[in-house]
């Protein structure tokens, strides 16, 4: 057993190998506070060419971890949970481009939680556990690489914060890197500046540093042997043969502007070559397609680097044509349909009460969200036709990017007390659908009429780069995303930026071009804005006449019972005016209505309820009982007092019934109320004698 320690953030973490899961190909046990993961890789023994890179990255949180028996009808871990999904694409997207073109083996990095201390949490130790799992295993990687989550507190930098530090954080984002370049960045702020957050990086970075050599030294202790992975020839003919019947036609596609134009001269092109060299080079198709694909990724390339021209014509930090229109669902609370270029977004905001507050229940506990945004990529958005089998992985992190983006300009519970559904429905995708979901909600939350603070936009940036030399794309397209070296996407406000992500498919980037890409993203978000702006640059003054109106009433916790009733039966009454009435432990009553009139009536109603008798006011009461001494008259809804025979009538009264029976209605004068409570009550008090 290899057990190597370091510090960092002021706690201790430690690696550990040799002792667990020997059979994998690399296992590590990492150790945060006593917050514990084990991380393994694994890769399969048959090489098989795919065409991509087979990666699996599995996320589990073992409900055990901390200390909780599962909440679902099975009592076991199920699927994934949203959590889960998200560290397991944080986990994903840094380590993917470290590894071989065309690795023919597929590889699966599981990382599996054992021990949680409800602080450090276990995402940032499964990046560096799966960096450590896979450098000391035989699978190739080109690591180690360090990760570490930078808050800011006070306008110090912290080093993974705490959960509970977090709560006073204005920036939390995670940075993945290698010993001398950055290679992920995700996470989100309050508005922060460039530069703050190329510090946040280089604050980040230096930590990274210690952790890369902590992880070089396991490897020079216990690491494997690589697996040698030898790249295949292609035959100079076959090359020479694609490119005579490609090359130019190739050229003349890249430079079609519409999607659908430039693909189907693609496919034509793929068509017309395999077909010319299908008796000339027999069961040479996957190779002849690799050829094709080199030379259309190499076009495109040198078509930016030399010609500073982009597929669709653009200048190279152009915005792509944007078009906002507001109120496109007559019945929606709030609705926007944003597009720019092809890629469109239908984006609908909605208002509940607190009822309809999402749940979470994972290793951080039970808790409830007034704010969510949801995410769909229908594949009728780019053509396509497949099962919808719900949202995937790729859905639930563009929602959360957006959500987390959009969330520092969402008012409080407190000051607007409703619950927020956003729902993007990507209705066309050419690329950064994710920041046109932030444009759309950001317009569908104003058309809603919920006072957000100011407009939040979001546009990605590309890049394209060979050797030193290289070029930022200013709101990339898809072609630029898939044959071109970063998607950084960046949203934000006209004073910061609220939410980052980056992916690379190089092996690192350095902090200077990390700057210059923030730079570019800002001028873009500006000029999107401004769109924006020119659309709807506020919350409309009035709630949509669809949405529902909330009021409170705040009782004493002992009276929460009344209001409910026995088995609910009070609060059904209640609910019967067309409100919907939601009672907390605390006592805080939320009634709410489409239309004003039945919340009125709802809480005239509890408030009825709820109020308490006073020593001199008049009431109109009903007789509940008739006794030989006296009638029990309710006068408030479950509160009852005595009229005693003698406060009938200013005459004598012999009999009870002679005045009153059970069912009738009198008026009656409180009395008295002694310390328990009970009435006594007087109706020849209201009379003329």
């Amino acid at each position: 057993m290899t057990k190597l320690e370091h510090e960092i953030g002021g706690r201790n973490l430690s690696i550990e190998t040799g002792r667990i899961a020997k059979q994998a190909n690399g296992a590590v046990w990492m150790q945060y506070g006593d917050t514990v993961v084990l991380v393994t890789a694994c890769r399969t023994n048959t090489p098989e060419d795919r065409g991509f890179l087979p990666l699996i990255v599995d996320y589990r949180e073992k409900a055990y971890a901390g200390g909780k028996i599962p909440g679902n009808i099975f009592k076991r871990e199920g699927r994934p949970s949203e959590k889960e999904t998200l560290s397991a694409r944080l986990i994903d997207h840094p380590i993917r481009p470290m590894f071989p073109k065309k690795f023919p083996y597929e590889i699966q990095v599981y990382v599996t939680v054992l021990s949680y201390d409800g602080e450090n949490d276990a995402d940032v130790l499964g990046l560096i556990g799966a960096s450590a799992a896979l450098s000391i295993s035989d699978i190739p990687f080109a690591g180690p690489m360090g990760a570490v989550r930078v808050g800011r507190i006070n306008g110090e930098f912290v080093a993974n914060p705490t959960l509970t530090e977090l709560d006073d954080s204005d920036l939390e984002i995670m940075v993945c890197g290698t010993a001398d370049s950055i290679v992920s960045v995700e996470g989100g702020a309050h508005e922060i500046a460039e530069q703050d957050l190329v510090d946040a990086l280089a604050f980040g970075h230096e930590r990274i540093a210690e952790l890369v050599k902590l992880q070089e030294q396991l490897v020079a202790e216990v690491g494997k042997e690589k697996l040698v992975i030898e790249s295949e020839e292609v035959d100079p003919e076959l090359g020479q043969a694609v490119a005579e019947l490609a090359q130019e036609r190739i050229a003349e596609a890249n430079r079609s502007s519409l999607k659908e134009e430039r693909q189907e001269r693609i496919d034509a092109i793929n068509t017309d070559v395999l077909a010319s060299l299908a008796e000339r080079f027999p069961d040479s198709e996957k190779l002849i397609k690799d050829e094709l694909e080199t030379l259309l990724k190499a076009d495109m390339r040198t078509m930016i680097l030399k010609e500073k021209r982009r597929i669709d014509g653009r200048a190279l930090d152009a915005v792509r044509d944007v078009t906002c229109e507001n109120t496109v669902l007559p019945r929606t609370h709030g609705s926007a349909l944003f597009t720019r270029g092809q890629t469109q977004a239908l984006c609908v905001a909605t208002l509940g009460t607190k009822l309809d507050e999402r749940m979470a229940d994972d290793l951080q506990g039970k808790r409830f969200k007034s704010y969510y945004l949801d995410y769909n990529f229908p594949p009728y958005s780019v053509g396509e036709v497949r099962f919808e089998r719900g949202p995937g992985r790729r859905d639930i992190g563009h929602g959360h990017l957006a959500e987390r983006a959009l969330e520092p300009v969402i008012p409080s519970v407190e000051s607007f007390p409703y619950t927020i559904r956003l729902v993007s429905d990507i209705t066309e995708s050419s690329s950064s659908s994710s920041m046109a979901t932030v444009c759309g909600c950001s317009l569908a939350l104003m058309d809603a009429g919920i006072p957000v603070k100011t407009s939040v936009c979001g546009t990605g940036v590309g890049l394209v780069k060979e050797g030193d030399q290289y070029e930022l794309l200013t709101d990339i397209r898809d072609a630029e995303d898939f044959l071109g070296d970063m998607d950084l996407k960046v949203a934000g406000t006209k004073d910061g930026i609220t939410a980052i992500q980056m992916d690379i498919k190089i092996q690192g980037l350095q902090l200077q071009i990390f700057k210059e890409a923030l730079d570019r993203a800002k001028e873009g978000r500006d000029k999107v804005l401004a769109i924006m702006d020119e659309s709807l640059s506020e919350a409309r003054p009035e709630l949509s006449r669809w949405a529902p109106r909330i009021e409170f009433v705040k009782i004493d916790q002992s009276k929460i019972g009344a209001v409910i009733g026995p088995g609910g039966k009070t609060i059904r009454e209640i609910e019967k005016t067309g409100a919907t009435v939601n009672v907390d432990e605390d006592g805080t009553i939320t009634i709410a209505s489409v239309e004003a009139g039945p919340a009125e009536e709802a809480r005239r109603m509890i408030e009825g309820i709820t109020a308490d008798a006073e020593v001199g006011k008049e009431y109109d009461g009903v007789v509940k009982r008739v006794m030989p001494f006296g009638a029990f008259v309710e006068i408030l809804p479950g509160k009852e007092g005595l009229l005693h025979i003698s406060e009938l009538a200013h005459r004598r009264v012999d009999k009870v019934e002679d005045v009153v029976g059970q069912g009738d209605k009198i008026a009656v004068k409180v009395l008295e109320i002694d310390t328990g409570g009970k009435m006594r009550l007087s109706h020849k008090a209201l009379l003329k004698k």
